[in-house]
């Protein structure tokens, strides 16, 4: 440490770094100039100035009326998603909900009677205006520049204003150790504790490596597409221009950045 006494915040912030799968480089560059660390951004990483994800349900269904549950399945082992069994405790990051549910503000009684029941994918908005962030007294919610709402679960106290905030029902609350209940760990996403919120976090540890959401990959029929809005030659930018897309309770005015075609 060329001489200097390493204080506490120092180190902490370097233990984070090892613990995140950040700190590449040797420590005497950790610890180079003004003896903050530096961190290496993966040259492969995915960069993006606002993510989004067009959900085609057309796709989804022709898979059968019900779709298949690939996606679900993917991000809920990625993320270590616990299965509770019981639907008042459920963990969820993305799962399925009516028409009726996820468009309550879009439904008339003439429209297609095949929307009605069907099931539809839905997930964390990542909203440009997300309520969640206002009312979180800690700071253990927050917009990245990038647009993806994520979180600190070590700043989490479980005071539970963000699930009251939120108007998707996108968060959910371990009020048990959830550990018990995941069937295989994936050792290179952490875990969560009894008392902490959790919510889809569009992976953002998997773009930092230079890959798509687990849920993007996992899906066979290309009914996930996950882009930049920013870039218009993205592909999410080109299925905006080219067909009719609604948004779940638009209304409200949190801007979220999930897309639906039906």
């Amino acid at each position: 440490m060329r001489g200097k006494r390493m204080d506490r915040r120092t180190f902490l912030k370097v233990a984070g770094a090892c613990v995140l799968g950040l700190g590449v480089m040797p420590v005497t560059d950790v610890f180079g100039g003004n003896d903050l660390p530096k961190i290496l951004r993966n040259p492969n990483a995915l960069v993006g100035k606002k993510w989004a994800m067009v959900v085609d349900m057309k796709k989804c269904w022709d898979n059968g009326e019900e779709g298949c549950v690939d996606c679900i399945r993917a991000c809920h082992r990625t993320h270590n998603v616990p299965n509770i069994g019981n639907a008042k405790e459920e963990i969820k990051w993305i799962w399925t909900a009516s028409y009726e549910n996820a468009f309550p503000d879009q439904k008339n009684e003439y429209m297609e009677e095949s929307l009605k029941g069907k099931p539809f994918i839905v997930l964390c908005n990542h909203c440009a205006n997300p309520p969640c962030v206002r009312v979180c007294p800690t700071k253990a919610t927050f917009k990245r520049e990038d647009g993806i709402v994520i979180m600190d679960y070590h700043r989490c106290i479980g005071c539970r204003y963000c699930m009251a905030a939120c108007p998707y029902g996108a968060r959910s609350f371990n009020f048990k150790d959830p550990r018990p209940f995941i069937a295989e760990v994936n050792p290179k996403f952490p875990t969560r504790e009894k008392g902490v919120v959790e919510k889809c976090n569009f992976c953002a540890e998997r773009l930092a490596e230079g890959l798509l959401p687990a849920c993007v990959e996992a899906c066979k029929h290309g009914a996930l597409v996950f882009g930049d809005l920013e870039d218009p030659e993205s592909n999410v930018r080109k299925i905006l221009r080219s067909n009719y897309i609604i948004q779940r309770k638009p209304q409200l005015g949190t801007k979220p950045n999930i897309y639906y075609i039906v």
